[in-house]
Protein backbone atom coordinates (compact mmCIF):
# COMPACT_ATOMS: atom_id res chain seq x y z
CA UNK A 1 0.00 0.00 0.00
CA UNK A 2 1.15 3.56 -0.87
CA UNK A 3 0.49 6.79 -0.17
CA UNK A 4 0.59 10.20 -2.19
CA UNK A 5 0.66 13.16 0.24
CA UNK A 6 -0.60 16.65 -1.55
CA UNK A 7 -0.26 20.59 0.02
CA UNK A 8 1.14 22.27 3.46
CA UNK A 9 1.82 19.66 6.65
CA UNK A 10 0.60 22.15 8.76
CA UNK A 11 -3.17 21.93 7.05
CA UNK A 12 -5.96 19.82 8.32
CA UNK A 13 -5.37 16.60 7.13
CA UNK A 14 -7.45 14.45 5.38
CA UNK A 15 -7.67 11.05 3.61
CA UNK A 16 -9.17 9.93 0.73
CA UNK A 17 -10.11 5.72 0.26
CA UNK A 18 -10.45 4.90 -3.19
CA UNK A 19 -13.73 3.18 -4.41
CA UNK A 20 -14.00 -0.66 -5.43
CA UNK A 21 -10.91 -1.72 -8.05
CA UNK A 22 -10.17 2.41 -8.43
CA UNK A 23 -7.02 4.10 -8.95
CA UNK A 24 -6.34 6.78 -6.66
CA UNK A 25 -5.62 8.94 -9.43
CA UNK A 26 -8.54 8.19 -11.32
CA UNK A 27 -10.77 8.86 -8.47
CA UNK A 28 -9.13 11.76 -6.73
CA UNK A 29 -7.60 13.51 -9.23
CA UNK A 30 -9.94 16.12 -10.07
CA UNK A 31 -10.60 16.97 -6.71
CA UNK A 32 -7.16 17.31 -5.14
CA UNK A 33 -6.16 20.63 -6.01
CA UNK A 34 -9.75 22.07 -5.41
CA UNK A 35 -8.87 20.65 -1.48
CA UNK A 36 -5.01 21.68 -1.21
CA UNK A 37 -5.74 25.23 -0.31
CA UNK A 38 -7.22 24.47 2.76
CA UNK A 39 -6.01 20.60 3.73
CA UNK A 40 -3.13 18.53 3.62
CA UNK A 41 -4.74 15.64 1.16
CA UNK A 42 -3.40 11.89 1.62
CA UNK A 43 -4.40 9.58 -0.88
CA UNK A 44 -4.25 5.61 -0.46
CA UNK A 45 -3.91 3.55 -2.59
CA UNK A 46 -4.57 -0.14 -2.31
CA UNK A 47 -2.52 -3.41 -2.26
CA UNK A 48 -3.26 -4.57 -5.68
CA UNK A 49 -4.25 -1.28 -6.76
CA UNK A 50 -0.71 0.41 -7.32
CA UNK A 51 1.32 -0.23 -10.47
CA UNK A 52 4.47 0.85 -8.49
CA UNK A 53 3.97 -2.12 -6.44
CA UNK A 54 3.92 -6.33 -7.44
CA UNK A 55 1.14 -6.87 -4.28
CA UNK A 56 -2.29 -8.49 -4.17
CA UNK A 57 -5.26 -7.01 -2.12
CA UNK A 58 -5.47 -8.93 1.07
CA UNK A 59 -8.42 -8.15 2.83
CA UNK A 60 -10.37 -5.65 4.10
CA UNK A 61 -8.68 -5.47 8.17
CA UNK A 62 -5.05 -6.07 6.56
CA UNK A 63 -5.51 -2.77 4.83
CA UNK A 64 -7.42 -1.52 7.55
CA UNK A 65 -4.31 -1.78 9.54
CA UNK A 66 -1.85 -0.46 7.22
CA UNK A 67 -4.34 2.91 7.41
CA UNK A 68 -3.94 3.07 11.05
CA UNK A 69 -0.35 2.71 10.72
CA UNK A 70 0.17 5.18 8.73
CA UNK A 71 -1.79 7.58 10.17
CA UNK A 72 -0.34 6.49 13.61
CA UNK A 73 3.18 7.16 12.78
CA UNK A 74 2.61 10.49 10.14
CA UNK A 75 0.07 12.21 12.26
CA UNK A 76 -0.10 11.44 15.84
CA UNK A 77 -2.90 9.18 15.87
CA UNK A 78 -5.11 12.06 14.69
CA UNK A 79 -6.63 13.43 11.29
CA UNK A 80 -8.85 16.24 10.83
CA UNK A 81 -11.09 13.79 8.00
CA UNK A 82 -11.51 10.85 6.22
CA UNK A 83 -12.81 10.78 2.69
CA UNK A 84 -14.47 6.91 1.63
CA UNK A 85 -15.84 6.85 -1.80
CA UNK A 86 -18.03 3.91 -2.60
CA UNK A 87 -16.56 0.58 -1.04
CA UNK A 88 -13.96 3.96 0.48
CA UNK A 89 -16.69 4.33 3.14
CA UNK A 90 -16.70 0.67 4.61
CA UNK A 91 -12.85 1.72 5.67
CA UNK A 92 -14.09 4.72 7.12
CA UNK A 93 -16.45 2.90 8.82
CA UNK A 94 -13.89 0.26 10.31
CA UNK A 95 -11.70 3.22 11.24
CA UNK A 96 -13.46 4.89 13.13
CA UNK A 97 -15.75 1.91 14.87
CA UNK A 98 -12.06 0.11 15.61
CA UNK A 99 -10.92 3.14 17.78
CA UNK A 100 -7.55 2.49 16.92
CA UNK A 101 -6.85 6.49 15.39
CA UNK A 102 -9.05 9.59 15.69
CA UNK A 103 -11.10 11.27 13.10
CA UNK A 104 -12.96 14.31 13.91
CA UNK A 105 -15.12 14.07 10.30
CA UNK A 106 -15.43 10.62 8.71
CA UNK A 107 -17.55 11.40 5.37
CA UNK A 108 -18.76 8.15 3.52
CA UNK A 109 -19.83 8.93 0.21
CA UNK A 110 -22.74 7.70 -1.33
CA UNK A 111 -21.62 3.95 0.12
CA UNK A 112 -23.78 1.01 -0.29
CA UNK A 113 -22.42 -0.56 2.81
CA UNK A 114 -23.68 -4.25 1.19
CA UNK A 115 -23.05 -7.06 3.57
CA UNK A 116 -23.47 -10.95 3.18
CA UNK A 117 -21.86 -14.52 3.65
CA UNK A 118 -21.47 -18.19 2.68
CA UNK A 119 -21.85 -19.15 -1.06
CA UNK A 120 -23.29 -15.79 -2.55
CA UNK A 121 -20.98 -13.73 -1.48
CA UNK A 122 -18.42 -15.75 -3.12
CA UNK A 123 -20.25 -16.23 -6.40
CA UNK A 124 -20.86 -12.44 -6.51
CA UNK A 125 -17.27 -11.63 -5.81
CA UNK A 126 -16.10 -14.30 -8.68
CA UNK A 127 -18.77 -13.03 -10.88
CA UNK A 128 -17.31 -9.48 -10.40
CA UNK A 129 -13.79 -10.21 -10.43
CA UNK A 130 -14.53 -11.98 -14.09
CA UNK A 131 -16.24 -9.01 -15.60
CA UNK A 132 -13.74 -6.43 -14.29
CA UNK A 133 -10.68 -8.01 -14.85
CA UNK A 134 -12.04 -8.46 -18.61
CA UNK A 135 -12.83 -4.88 -18.67
CA UNK A 136 -9.40 -3.87 -17.11
CA UNK A 137 -7.59 -6.18 -19.82
CA UNK A 138 -8.92 -4.82 -22.97
CA UNK A 139 -9.43 -1.42 -21.95
CA UNK A 140 -13.14 -1.48 -22.86
CA UNK A 141 -16.52 -2.16 -21.53
CA UNK A 142 -18.28 -5.68 -22.78
CA UNK A 143 -20.84 -4.81 -25.45
CA UNK A 144 -24.26 -5.42 -23.82
CA UNK A 145 -22.93 -2.84 -21.49
CA UNK A 146 -22.66 -0.47 -23.80
CA UNK A 147 -25.97 -1.56 -25.51
CA UNK A 148 -27.33 -1.11 -22.02
CA UNK A 149 -25.40 2.46 -21.63
CA UNK A 150 -26.61 3.60 -24.65
CA UNK A 151 -30.43 3.20 -23.97
CA UNK A 152 -30.24 6.24 -21.36
CA UNK A 153 -30.75 9.92 -22.20
CA UNK A 154 -27.34 12.08 -22.89
CA UNK A 155 -26.81 13.36 -19.48
CA UNK A 156 -27.10 9.88 -17.86
CA UNK A 157 -24.68 8.85 -20.87
CA UNK A 158 -22.41 11.37 -19.40
CA UNK A 159 -22.64 10.20 -15.56
CA UNK A 160 -21.89 6.51 -16.48
CA UNK A 161 -18.54 7.89 -18.66
CA UNK A 162 -17.38 9.76 -16.01
CA UNK A 163 -17.90 6.55 -13.59
CA UNK A 164 -16.03 4.33 -15.62
CA UNK A 165 -13.16 7.17 -15.77
CA UNK A 166 -13.30 6.74 -12.62
CA UNK A 167 -12.90 3.01 -12.50
CA UNK A 168 -9.68 3.36 -15.55
CA UNK A 169 -11.75 1.58 -18.42
CA UNK A 170 -10.99 3.04 -21.27
CA UNK A 171 -7.67 3.56 -21.12
CA UNK A 172 -4.52 1.18 -19.94
CA UNK A 173 -3.92 2.24 -16.72
CA UNK A 174 -5.40 -0.39 -14.74
CA UNK A 175 -4.43 -3.68 -17.15
CA UNK A 176 -1.83 -4.71 -14.38
CA UNK A 177 -4.59 -5.16 -11.99
CA UNK A 178 -4.84 -8.79 -11.14
CA UNK A 179 -8.17 -10.56 -10.45
CA UNK A 180 -7.51 -11.88 -7.54
CA UNK A 181 -7.12 -8.21 -6.31
CA UNK A 182 -10.67 -7.60 -7.77
CA UNK A 183 -12.18 -10.87 -6.22
CA UNK A 184 -10.44 -10.37 -2.63
CA UNK A 185 -11.32 -6.93 -2.11
CA UNK A 186 -15.23 -7.17 -3.29
CA UNK A 187 -15.55 -10.41 -1.18
CA UNK A 188 -13.86 -8.91 2.23
CA UNK A 189 -15.79 -6.26 1.64
CA UNK A 190 -19.13 -8.01 1.50
CA UNK A 191 -18.03 -10.48 4.55
CA UNK A 192 -16.25 -7.48 6.72
CA UNK A 193 -19.25 -6.43 9.04
CA UNK A 194 -19.66 -2.97 9.67
CA UNK A 195 -21.26 -2.50 13.65
CA UNK A 196 -24.45 -1.05 14.22
CA UNK A 197 -25.11 2.16 16.15
CA UNK A 198 -21.76 3.47 15.70
CA UNK A 199 -20.75 6.58 17.80
CA UNK A 200 -17.48 7.79 19.23
CA UNK A 201 -16.63 11.53 21.14
CA UNK A 202 -15.35 14.12 19.13
CA UNK A 203 -16.23 12.24 15.61
CA UNK A 204 -18.91 13.66 13.45
CA UNK A 205 -19.84 10.92 10.83
CA UNK A 206 -21.28 12.39 7.58
CA UNK A 207 -23.23 11.11 5.16
CA UNK A 208 -23.48 12.02 1.05
CA UNK A 209 -26.95 10.66 0.87
CA UNK A 210 -27.83 10.18 -3.21
CA UNK A 211 -31.35 9.79 -3.27
CA UNK A 212 -31.59 8.08 -6.40
CA UNK A 213 -30.16 4.99 -5.20
CA UNK A 214 -33.35 4.30 -2.54
CA UNK A 215 -34.25 4.65 0.99
CA UNK A 216 -32.93 1.56 1.99
CA UNK A 217 -29.29 3.07 2.05
CA UNK A 218 -30.62 5.66 4.14
CA UNK A 219 -31.54 3.60 6.47
CA UNK A 220 -28.64 1.41 6.51
CA UNK A 221 -26.95 5.00 7.12
CA UNK A 222 -28.94 4.97 10.35
CA UNK A 223 -28.36 1.54 11.92
CA UNK A 224 -24.91 1.46 11.65
CA UNK A 225 -24.05 5.22 12.84
CA UNK A 226 -25.72 7.00 15.66
CA UNK A 227 -27.10 10.17 14.82
CA UNK A 228 -25.34 10.77 11.80
CA UNK A 229 -25.36 13.59 9.55
CA UNK A 230 -27.14 13.03 6.48
CA UNK A 231 -26.52 15.13 3.60
CA UNK A 232 -29.04 14.49 0.82
CA UNK A 233 -28.30 15.04 -2.65
CA UNK A 234 -30.31 13.76 -5.58
CA UNK A 235 -28.50 12.13 -7.69
CA UNK A 236 -27.01 8.63 -8.19
CA UNK A 237 -24.24 6.90 -6.55
CA UNK A 238 -20.89 8.89 -6.19
CA UNK A 239 -22.33 11.52 -8.74
CA UNK A 240 -21.95 14.71 -6.67
CA UNK A 241 -18.19 13.40 -6.80
CA UNK A 242 -17.71 12.57 -10.64
CA UNK A 243 -19.71 15.24 -12.22
CA UNK A 244 -19.86 18.39 -9.54
CA UNK A 245 -16.34 18.23 -8.36
CA UNK A 246 -16.83 22.08 -7.07
CA UNK A 247 -19.87 21.42 -5.35
CA UNK A 248 -18.34 18.31 -3.86
CA UNK A 249 -15.16 19.83 -2.58
CA UNK A 250 -17.60 22.44 -1.03
CA UNK A 251 -20.01 19.72 0.81
CA UNK A 252 -15.87 18.07 2.07
CA UNK A 253 -15.44 21.69 3.44
CA UNK A 254 -18.60 22.66 4.59
CA UNK A 255 -18.71 19.05 6.95
CA UNK A 256 -15.44 19.89 8.14
CA UNK A 257 -16.00 23.57 9.33
CA UNK A 258 -13.89 25.13 7.17
CA UNK A 259 -15.01 28.12 5.30
CA UNK A 260 -13.82 30.22 2.69
CA UNK A 261 -12.26 34.07 3.32
CA UNK A 262 -14.76 36.15 3.68
CA UNK A 263 -18.02 33.70 4.20
CA UNK A 264 -20.91 35.65 6.07
CA UNK A 265 -21.31 34.91 9.35
CA UNK A 266 -18.44 32.35 9.30
CA UNK A 267 -14.65 32.90 10.85
CA UNK A 268 -11.96 31.93 8.34
CA UNK A 269 -11.34 28.02 8.87
CA UNK A 270 -13.19 27.22 11.60
CA UNK A 271 -13.27 23.97 12.99
CA UNK A 272 -14.81 21.95 15.20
Amino acid sequence: MNFYEFGELNKPVIILLPGTSCHWKANFEEVIPLLEEDFHVVCASYDGFDETEKTVFPDMLTETDKIEKYINENFGGEIHAAYGCSMGGSFVGLLVQRGNIHICHAILGSSDLDQEEGLSAKCKAWMISRMISGMFRKSRLPGFMRWWIGRFPAKEQAYYKKMLDMFGVGNTRMAFVKRESIRNQFYSDLVTPIKNGISVPGTTVHIFYAVKMGKQYLERYKKHFKAPDIRRHDLQHEELLVCYPQQWADEVRNCCRIFPKNSKGKKENEQT
